[in-house]
């Protein structure tokens, strides 16, 4: 199964990077290119561990659901989503934050793979990896945007 593995490098302090990765209104504002757009479970805010949200975007010209859980949750270093409904056979997101010197190191762990036994393999090798490597990397680039800058205050509540 694919694994697409990411580091960020952010100027911010560990605990907004964490939250902005988190915020559901984050994430549509770094999805706005798909019409992403949570319609069920949690639907703004910060999600929390056990908490869902089911998302609804347009990838390919089709429109999907796609609900996901937070199974795992230790703020402010690391939490995991996976898909509980949706278009994968297997899609879990773990994300990682550490002190790097005077920055926070954000890795990205994606594992998924489609449908299909073989021909989703093939799909998987020459197609949606690079989709969704380009999805997440686009995502991390408004998540270091605004959390090395003042922007962060748009979507987190003033600590």
């Amino acid at each position: 199964m694919p694994v697409i593995e990411l580091e960020t490098r952010i100027k911010s302090d560990i605990e907004t990077c964490f939250d902005l990765a988190r915020s559901i209104d984050l994430h549509r504002i770094s999805t706005a290119n798909t019409n992403e757009k949570s319609v069920a479970g949690r639907l703004s805010g910060l999600i929390e561990a056990g908490e869902f949200v089911t998302w609804q975007a347009t990838h390919f010209l089709i429109t999907q659901k796609l609900t996901s859980k937070i199974t795992a949750f230790t703020r402010p270093f690391h939490f995991r989503d996976e898909q509980q409904k949706g278009a994968f056979s297997y899609l879990i997101h773990d994300h990682y934050f550490s002190f790097q010197g005077d920055q926070v190191l954000m890795r990205d762990f994606f594992s998924f793979q489609s449908p299909f036994g073989f021909l989703g393999k093939i799909v998987d090798r020459f197609v949606m990896t690079t989709y969704l490597s380009n999805l997440l990397i686009g995502r991390n680039k408004v998540i270091k945007a605004y959390a090395e800058t003042d922007k962060w205050k748009n979507v987190l509540v003033e600590k």
